[in-house]
């Protein structure tokens, strides 16, 4: 059977590839294609104690059984050197994030804020609580990054989430791009924006006056309320069933 393997950051460069499609005999696990490319690329062997595994974009662990077309990612312990993709629970600072990416390359630098906002779902908010994988969270974060330099060819992204208690106004997340020009920029501010939503292990706790819900994120939400703002528009009198 055939599985899609990805490789980001420090394991692209050992390897050279970005990615490849492996034959690999039935019943094998992620930890074998692991333990395979170790044989081929010796170097790999430092990386495994610290290497986490995806498959279909969710974390698994080394005996994961593969299926024919899956897609393996090996995704690498973030650097802190630069401290890029990061989750916190201090404040943030827009222009702390945008220094992180500033070069003399950049023609422009788009910046991102997310915020919280008073009201959702035909509610006012008193304030949200986030909770996060941090780890995992900065390394998805992290091969967003990787997603944006594969497809727009920018290696200057910054994202840090925050967690904790947050009130109206108060920033929850800030993603900062610097390129050469400034479509490309906005466009991969959008596309972070939206990776984040799909995922990203961060959860958010909405309180209300008269109580509070806990959303994983605003992805499924939105897309059942487009769904149903389409059937409006069309005259479905009635809501499809979840």
């Amino acid at each position: 059977m055939d599985v899609d393997v990805r490789y980001f950051a420090i394991i692209r460069e050992i390897v050279g590839l970005t990615t490849e499609r492996r034959e690999v005999p039935e019943g094998a696990t992620a930890g074998d294609i692991f333990t395979q490319l170790i044989h081929d690329y010796p170097r790999l062997e430092r990386m495994r104690p610290v290497t986490m595994l995806m498959v279909n974009k969710k974390y698994v662990t080394h005996d994961h059984e593969l299926y024919d077309g899956d897609e393996l990612a090996l995704i690498p312990p973030v650097s802190g050197g630069q401290d890029r993709f990061r989750v916190q629970s201090e404040a943030l600072d827009p222009r702390y994030t945008e220094s992180l990416v500033a070069h003399p390359g950049a023609g422009a630098i788009a910046t991102f804020i997310g915020t919280v906002r008073d009201h959702a779902r035909d509610r006012s908010v008193t304030h949200l609580e986030y909770e996060a994988y941090a780890p995992a969270a900065e390394l998805t974060m992290a091969q967003i990054g990787d997603e944006i330099r594969e497809r727009w060819g920018i290696d200057h992204v910054a994202i840090v989430h925050r967690v904790g208690s947050l009130t109206v106004g108060e920033a929850s997340v800030v993603i900062s791009v610097a390129s050469a020009h400034r479509d490309a920029a906005f466009e991969a501010c959008r596309y972070a924006i939206q990776r984040i939503k799909e995922i990203v292990p961060i959860w958010k706790k909405e309180h209300y006056a008269d109580g509070a819900i806990w959303l994983g994120s605003e992805h499924d939400y939105q897309v059942e309320t487009g769904r149903m703002a389409e059937e409006q528009r069309s005259g479905d009198p009635e809501p499809s069933a979840p």
